[in-house]
């Protein structure tokens, strides 16, 4: 197991693209933390100058408070899971699993005993031990790329992107197995992700990077209920946070948060007590509203306390999802998507009202996307 620390570390490359800007993070011994974000952000390279695979051009980075930033990637102890396998196609899966402690000229019995241990782990019967990759299905293929890497018991894990070339369930049932994985092993483990989903269900902490840049780190439930800025509120949640731009407001009866041009037609609501008193210094300013699609109720259900609205929208899209239904709806400024109960009788085309709770409404600054704390 390891510590990982990152100390303002920056990677620019000789065309002067800039894929990491002053990254600072630690990750704890046997922790489990997921970088996360769209295409580009440099999650992918963030993990490659962990590695060793790629150089850094200014910073450090530190294993267990040694500085490896000059040590080659083999002599890091980190062993890395890949995208596409990375496996051997003329070696058998137990020879794949076995090649790198023959490199390092464990004994025959040592080897045996590794791999044999680590396809108990993971699952991999005898028979395809003996099977070479073409023969195997693409989750057994993975399960085999991450026996190669348990069986060097290195000091961390590294995972770029190890399930993005399964289907649907298998992308399931192996996240569940990495996840079980690491509560065994207790391993430090470091994975990298463009799907938030994953991130969420998977990581003790999550990094969300944009543009090279750490947007945020937090813990799954900290990142949903607390996004630092509008570009995290946005990332994170499935469907994601709704974001609404307008002005905050004041009237006779207090501050009101209104949708488009200050008033201008669209919907208004009334901020929550608590979010009025950190608003007062944003009156008659632009801002930004983000409210989850499960707080939006449709008018017919009980009124949630503190809600707001109601806020009249056409239906466009309805998404049974069986215990849930999504309805994909617009205003005249903005479309946005409400989380509702299973069954719900609407249709394409009809006008629907709904309440916000603004109890769990988020509030960010329209010119920074910062979060108004």
């Amino acid at each position: 197991m390891a510590t990982i620390v990152l100390d303002h570390v920056s990677k620019v490359y000789p065309n002067g693209v800039k894929a990491v800007q002053d990254a600072c993070l630690e990750i704890r011994d046997g922790e489990f933390v997921v970088l996360v974000g769209p295409s580009g952000c440099g999650k992918s390279t963030t993990l490659r100058m962990i590695a060793g695979l790629d150089s850094v051009s200014s910073g450090s980075i530190s294993i267990d408070g040694r500085r490896v930033d000059d040590l080659a990637a083999k002599d890091r102890d980190l062993a890395m899971v890949f995208q596409n396998y990375a496996l051997y196609p003329h070696l058998t899966a137990y020879d794949n699993m076995a090649f790198g402690l023959k490199l390092r000229k464990h004994s025959k019995a040592e080897i045996d005993i590794r791999v044999r241990e680590a396809a108990r782990t993971l699952g991999i019967s005898s028979e395809q031990l003996q099977r070479k990759p073409g023969t195997l299905s693409g989750g057994q293929r993975q399960r085999v790329a991450v026996g190669r890497a348990i069986v060097r018991q290195p000091k961390a894990f590294l995972f770029d992107e190890p399930l993005s070339n399964l289907d649907a369930k298998m992308r399931v049932e192996m996240r569940a197995e990495i996840s079980k994985l690491h509560r065994r092993l207790a391993s430090t483990m470091i994975y990298v992700t463009h799907d938030q989903v994953e991130a969420m269900t998977m990581g003790d902490r999550i990094v969300v990077m944009r543009d090279g840049v750490i947007q945020q780190v937090d813990d799954p439930l900290g990142l949903y209920d607390h996004p630092r800025n509008a570009f995290v509120a946005g990332f994170i949640g499935s469907p994601p946070m709704n974001l609404f731009h307008g002005s905050l407001e004041r009237r006779d009866n207090g501050l009101w948060f209104v949708e488009g041009v200050a008033g201008g037609s669209g919907f208004a609501v009334r901020p929550s007590e608590a979010a009025a008193a950190r608003l007062a210094g944003h009156a008659e300013r632009r801002v930004i509203f983000g409210v989850r699609p499960e707080d939006l109720h449709v008018v017919s259900e009980a009124l949630p306390a503190g809600a707001g609205g109601p806020l009249a929208a056409t239906v466009e899209i309805v998404e049974p999802m069986g215990a849930e239904t999504h309805l994909y709806l617009a205003t005249a400024a903005h479309g946005f998507v409400a989380r509702t109960r299973a069954r719900l009788r609407v249709k394409a085309g009809d006008t629907t009202h709904m309440t916000i709770d603004m109890e769990k409404g988020c509030f960010f600054d329209a010119a920074s996307e910062a979060a108004i704390q």
